[in-house]
């Protein structure tokens, strides 16, 4: 893993140039500390965040590790790409005591990947204190869930259902100092909002609670109010929240049928370096990829039913760049670090607009360069121009060029 981590460090320096041009409503008080030597990190840790290639800490870090480290419960809002993995790697590792065995950290995470690889890089920067890491996640054997936590872990991160099922069983939360939930819009919404208060009611009561998400409509800030007490905000404002640098396009389709042509002609623009296509439904992820391999095109297809194992070798292969055309749903959508990819295709505009930076996110990580194509049929210009609305963001029709802007 630290390989992939490292592979991040060119794209610092242009992550390092956006920082400001991002604006932070954050609560009065909290100064951005410049450099990872200054934020009172043990120095072991730092040796790890070095080695693995961090020099300078993002805007999102700055600004928010030196509140959570001093136990303070916060509301972070920042895009995708600014660092957030990193930035509860070095905050989990800072807080945690290694010489007890016990478990003191949880995460909760909306999907597997992204819990595996929150586990992946808290265990990369905390080589040098011997940090001990699980994810608890589904899909995974309950066995070997159980075997490394009767044998002592000092951080879990995990899917809601997962870890719920865990504290019922074999995982200990008398000692848990600290709940982090990433990509809280997405995890406090329907779906997780009930396992999130299950998992809540059997941790302590003197407990530290750290929302971290690249949005936060209204009504996720109502529920914290239920618990957190007095949180330090560090937000960044909403018409800032598209993100720098990448390029958006939509392409008119008039009907359905018309995308898969539209595609087929997009498909030697798409391997100049490595492509995802988001479709909103397991089964149009389906039927794209038996298409377009009936047609000879080279792609890989990835979403929530497959077996776990399976969806573990998509995200490798993709991930070192094996294959340059994903096809996936919205599971892929959330933190998911692999650094090569700068083109988004939107097969089906997102059901919800909230997701639509999560997609799109996933191309110019950390400030680097990418492209986002939209495919709009005519009953999809509504939800085309409230996207631009919401993020106050302009979606133009794609110029014949696209090829040089990628």
């Amino acid at each position: 893993m630290a390989a992939a981590i490292q592979r991040g460090g060119g794209g610092r320096r242009a992550m390092e140039d956006n920082d400001a041009k991002l604006v932070f409503e954050t609560s009065k008080g909290v100064e951005p500390i410049t450099t990872f030597d200054e934020m009172g990190i043990k120095d072991d840790l730092l040796r790890g965040i070095y080695h693995h290639g961090f020099e300078k800490p993002s805007a999102i870090q700055q600004r928010a590790i030196l509140p959570i480290i001093s136990g303070r419960d916060v509301i972070a809002q920042a895009q995708s790409g600014t660092g957030k993995t990193s930035m509860i790697a070095l905050a989990v590792c800072q807080i945690v005591d290694t010489k007890s065995s016990e478990v003191q950290a949880l995460i909760l995470s909306p999907t597997r990947e992204l819990a595996t690889q929150t586990e992946q890089v808290i265990r990369a920067v905390g080589d040098y204190i011997n940090i001990q890491a699980h994810a608890c996640v589904g899909g995974k054997s309950v066995g070997e869930d159980i075997r490394k936590l009767e044998h002592g872990v000092h951080v879990v991160s995990g899917t809601p259902g997962r870890v719920c099922d865990m504290i019922k069983r074999t995982l200990r939360t008398r000692s848990i100092k600290v709940l982090i939930l990433d990509e809280s819009d997405e995890m406090l919404s329907r779906g997780f909002k009930d396992q999130i208060y299950d998992v809540y009611r059997y941790l302590p009561p003197e407990l530290q609670v750290v929302l971290i998400s690249a949005t936060l409509p209204n009504e996720i800030l109502e529920i914290t109010g239920k618990f957190m007490t007095d949180p330090v905000r560090i937000l960044v404002k909403r018409d800032e929240l598209t993100l720098e640098g990448i390029k958006q396009f939509f392409v008119a389709v008039e009907k359905e049928e018309w995308k898969f042509d539209t595609l087929c002609d997009l498909y030697d623009t798409l391997t100049i370096t490595q492509a995802v296509i988001f479709c909103n439904t397991k089964r149009k992820v389906d039927w794209l990829t038996a298409k377009m391999r009936d047609a000879n095109f080279t792609v890989s297809s990835m979403h929530g039913d497959m077996p776990q194992k399976e969806r573990d070798a998509i995200m490798e292969e993709f991930r070192k760049g094996q294959t340059r055309v994903l096809i996936t749903t919205d599971v892929w959508a959330r933190g998911l670090d692999v650094q090569q990819v700068s083109l988004v295709i939107n097969y089906d505009l997102p059901n919800n607009r909230e997701l639509y930076i999560h997609r799109i996110g996933r191309s110019g990580r950390f400030g680097r360069k990418g492209v986002a194509i939209n495919f709009v049929k005519t009953d999809d210009i509504k939800i085309l121009r409230d996207i631009e609305q919401y993020y106050s963001t302009q979606i133009d029709e794609m110029p014949m060029n696209v090829a040089d802007l990628i």
